[in-house]
C-alpha cells in the first residue's frame, strides 16, 4: 500500500496466532475487563447515592472513573472480539476513532490527577480556605479544563498522525497505537509527530512535577499534626491517589520513553497493557481498599442493594 488513500483498514497483530492462546488472552482480557467496568460503575453508583460523598474530591474521583470506563472501552473489546473471531482488521475509521478516543481519555485522565492532587493539597494545607476555593463552580470549571485538555491533544495527535502517507497497515499492538503508526509511515514528515510527542512528554513530566510538590507540602503538613488520628485521616485520603498517579505515570513513561524497535516486541505488548488496561482495573480498587469513606458507601450500597432485593 502506497500512501492512505488506498488504505482502508490496519491489521492488529495482537499477541499470537495460537487459537488456543487466542481464546485465553480473550478470556483474561475478559475477567479484567468485566472487573474495571463493575469497579468503575461501583465507585460512581457509590458516590452518586451517597450525599455524603458530594465533596469535590468525589466529584472528581467520579470524572477518573467515567474516563477510565471510556479507555478501557475503546480498545478492549475491540481486541476481544478479534481474539474470538479469530481475525486481525479494524477499519481505518475505526482506528482513526479508537486512537483519538484513547488519547483524549488519557490526556484527560492525567489533567484530573493534577487536579486532584491540587485539591487535596488544598484540603490538608489551607483547610479554612477550602470551601471558597473548591467551590461548586470551580470543580465544574476544572473538571471541564481536563475534558477539553484531552480533547484537544487527542484532536492535534490524531490529526496530525493519521495525515501522514503509510507504506503499510501491520500495527505491531493490539490497539492502534501512536508510536506503533509512526513506524508504518514512507515520509519523513513524521518528525513533527514525533515533536508534538515530545511536547506532550514535557507537559506530562510537569504534571508529575506539580504533583509531586503537592505531595511534598501535604506531607510536611500533615507531619505537623499532633493528633495520630487526625495524621491517619489525612494520609487517608492521599495515599490512594498517590497509589493512581505513580501506577499510571510510570507505566506510561515507561512506555512511552523506552527506545522503539522496527519489529514486533513482547515487552512493548506487555507495557502498553500494563499503562492502558491496569490504572482503570486498579484504581477503583486502590480507593475501596485505601479510602474508608468509600469503603463506607460501597458497603452501605451493598447492604441496600441487598435489602432491596429481599
Amino acid at each position: 500500500m502506497s500512501n492512505r488513500t488506498t488504505l482502508t483498514e490496519f491489521l492488529l497483530l495482537g499477541f499470537s496466532d495460537v487459537r488456543e492462546l487466542q481464546i485465553l488472552h480473550f478470556v483474561v482480557f475478559l475477567v479484567n475487563y468485566l472487573t474495571g467496568l463493575m469497579g468503575n460503575l461501583l465507585i460512581i453508583t457509590a458516590v452518586a447515592l451517597n450525599h455524603h460523598l458530594h465533596t469535590p474530591m468525589y466529584f472528581f474521583l467520579v470524572n477518573l472513573s467515567i474516563l477510565d470506563l471510556g479507555s478501557i472501552s475503546v480498545t478492549i473489546p475491540k481486541y476481544m472480539a478479534n481474539s474470538l473471531m479469530n481475525t486481525r482488521s479494524i477499519s481505518y475509521p475505526g482506528c482513526v476513532t479508537q486512537l483519538f478516543l484513547f488519547f483524549l481519555f488519557t490526556a484527560a485522565d492525567l489533567a484530573l490527577l493534577a487536579i486532584m492532587a491540587y485539591d487535596r493539597h488544598i484540603a490538608i494545607c489551607q483547610p479554612l480556605h477550602y470551601e471558597r476555593v473548591m467551590n461548586r463552580r470551580a470543580c465544574v470549571q476544572m473538571s471541564a479544563s481536563a475534558w477539553i485538555t484531552g480533547i484537544v491533544y487527542s484532536a492535534l495527535h490524531t490529526g496530525n498522525t493519521f495525515r501522514l502517507p503509510f507504506c503499510s497497515n501491520v500495527i505491531n499492538q493490539f490497539f492502534c497505537e501512536i508510536p506503533q503508526l509512526l513506524k508504518l509511515t514512507c515520509s519523513d514528515s513524521y518528525l513533527s509527530e514525533v515533536g508534538l510527542l515530545a511536547f506532550s512528554v514535557f507537559l506530562s513530566l510537569n504534571c508529575f512535577v506539580f504533583i509531586t510538590v503537592s505531595y511534598v507540602q501535604i506531607s510536611k503538613t500533615v507531619l505537623r499534626i499532633p493528633s495520630e488520628q487526625g495524621r491517619g485521616k489525612a494520609f487517608s485520603t492521599c495515599l490512594p491517589h498517590l497509589t493512581v498517579v505513580s501506577l499510571f505515570l510510570c507505566t506510561g513513561f515507561f512506555a512511552y520513553l523506552k527506545p522503539t524497535s522496527s519489529s514486533a516486541s513482547g515487552l512493548d505488548l506487555m507495557l502498553c497493557v500494563l499503562y492502558s488496561l491496569m490504572p482503570p482495573v486498579m484504581n477503583p480498587i486502590i480507593y475501596s481498599m485505601r479510602n474508608k469513606e468509600t469503603k463506607a458507601a460501597l458497603k452501605k450500597l451493598f447492604v441496600w442493594r441487598l435489602f432491596t432485593i429481599n
